[in-house]
This record gives structure tokens, sequence and C-alpha cells, in this order.
């Protein structure tokens, strides 16, 4: 299988190592915002070649696939010449800045019944299917959850037209396990607030501090909160259930059950991004798409949340996520 990679980044980089220690497939393009940082990554693999634009890589190259590993307002015109061409692909999160941009590629997608993937790695761990396994058994009565860390250091993140913000950008994460994990969200209400960062960084415009209360379709109440000013030692990533026979804290490296006089605690091993390459390579391969936990339409109802979340911080107000 020949990939091409848009994105010449650390996380672009990750992939492609990835790829190239997996059987039958070579990464065979990589598109960078300019030739030389083109050039450059793909000096690293052989044979691979480097293209400044995405119509050139796909001119180019005959692929079987993309991966998408690009800043999240540099999304739309290149999903839109892969689906144009019938050329499956995976995406990283998030899908956009907002939820209009995902929209209208998602109609197309549909058209098109092209094979998608979004990089929500956090539903490939055995840990998270151990979560949902036992949540399908329990009455959810609420969550509680933060991805509390530090300010990034790419200029674009710090900008809310270059990532949409933390909750949109980072604790998607967060939101679309709460969706694999409890099902779907009805209405969110959010408050932000800028500290910090705006005074000891330069062009900062994303909020530093946020909390989000959102109301599930079951009747579930959860609240997700982030902060990106923290120094780095002291960041924590955390999701925690709570039911009649007790809590589930899920982090990213576990799993804690605790209730009815027990303590349960399980471990995960898995390389989760193996196994999601795993499961969208098989796809392109074969047609089955029954082990990809995350393609573009599901993907598409996180992105949601996480917008509405933005537009109710905006407003002061509830906002219905408008699937």
């Amino acid at each position: 299988m020949r990939i091409g990679i848009a994105g010449t980044g650390w996380f672009s980089k990750v992939h492609a190592d990835k790829l190239t220690k997996t059987d039958g497939v070579r990464v065979a393009a990589i598109l960078g915002t300019t030739k030389e940082k083109a050039d450059a990554m793909a000096a690293g693999f052989d044979a691979a070649r480097g293209y400044a634009s995405m119509q050139d890589m796909l001119d180019g190259e005959k692929l079987d696939a993309v991966y998408l590993c690009v800043p999240p307002m540099a999304h739309g015109d290149m999903e839109r010449q892969l689906i144009e061409r019938g050329i499956p692909f995976l995406v990283e999160k998030p899908l956009g800045i907002d939820a209009a941009l995902p929209k209208e590629l998602l109609g197309r997608i549909r058209d098109k019944g092209l094979i998608t993937s979004v990089g929500y790695h956090f539903r490939y761990r055995t840990i998270s299917e151990r979560l949902r396994s036992i949540l399908a058994e329990r009455t959810i009565g609420m969550a509680t959850g933060g991805w509390m860390g530090g300010m990034p250091g790419v200029p674009w993140w710090r900008s809310m037209g270059g990532s949409g913000g933390q909750f949109v950008e980072q604790t998607t994460h967060l939101v679309d396990l709460l969706r694999y994990a409890a099902g779907e969200i009805d209405e969110v209400y959010a408050a932000y607030g800028n500290r910090e960062m705006h005074k000891t960084h330069e062009n900062v415009t994303v909020p530093d501090v946020g909390s989000v209360v959102l109301k599930l379709s079951s009747g579930a109440v959860a609240s997700i909160s982030n902060t990106c000013l923290l120094p780095g030692d002291a960041g924590s990533v955390q999701l925690s259930f709570f039911t009649p026979e007790g809590r589930l804290d899920w982090t990213p490296s576990g799993l804690t059950a605790i209730g009815g006089g027990s303590r349960s605690v399980y471990t995960d091993a898995v390389d989760p991004y193996a196994v999601e390459n795993e499961a969208f390579l098989h796809a392109v391969r074969t047609g089955d798409v029954s082990r990809i936990r995350s393609d573009y339409e599901d993907a598409y109802r996180t992105q949601a949340v996480t917008a509405a979340a933005n537009a109710s911080a905006e407003t002061g107000q509830p906002v219905k996520v408008a699937y």
C-alpha cells in the first residue's frame, strides 16, 4: 500500500514511522507547507517524495490512502480533493475550528461512500473498551473530567482562528470518550475565562480556563473542564463516571473501579495508534470498516458538541447540539 502524509510536524512523523514498520505499507509521499519542508521529511523514508500542494501530490503519485495531520485551520481543500478522487483518508482530530466545514465535508463523504477514519485514539485503548462494557450494565448518574495542562508552543494553537481553542483542539478527546462510553450529548452550557496566558504569551486569543456542563440523551449529566495555564509537571487528563455501583476513574494509562467494598485496577499495554492504523488499513484493503471506531460521520458529532460549547461560552446561554 502506498500512503501519503499531509503535514510535516511531530505527529506526522509519529504516524509515518509507525506506517513504515507495518508489513505491506510504504510512505510514498509527504505534503508540506513548503517543498523544502516536505523534502526534508521525505528524506527519512525510502523513495518518498515531497510536495507543496495536495493537487501535485495526487497528480504525481498513485496513493491508496492519505493521512491528514494538519492544524485545525488547514482543513477543507485537502479533504475536498481526496473526496473528489475517491481516496480514503485518516484525519487527525479536530475536524476543523468549528462545525460548519466538517458538516459540508460530511455531506460529500456520504455522497461518495468514502472510507474515513478520525484519530480519536482513546477509543482504541483496551481500558476504554473495558469502561464501555462496564457502563453498559449500569445507570450512569453523572461524569466529571478535565484536561489540565500548559500552553502548547506552536503559534496557531494560541489563536481561536487557528485551533478553535482548547476545548475544540485538545479536550475534544474527553468529549469523544464521553460519547463513546455514555452516549450522545443533547445540550451544553460553557463558561470560559482569560486569566494569565494572554499576559505572558504573545497573540493569545484562546481562553486559558473553561468548564462545560453537558446534558446527555440518557438523562445523565457531565462536566468537563480544561486549562492551559499550568506548568508542564502539573498536568492531568481524566474522566470519572458515577453510578449506583460505584465510581470508575479513567486516565490514559489505566482504569480504576471503586465500589461495593472492592477496588479493581485495569492497565493498558496496547499501542492505540497501531490498532487505529490496522483498522483503517484493513478497511482500505478489504472494504470492511467494522474495526474503525471513529469514522468522519461519528467524529462530526463530537465536533458538533465542542463547537456548541464555544457558542455557549460566547453567548452565555445553553446551546442545543445541532447534529
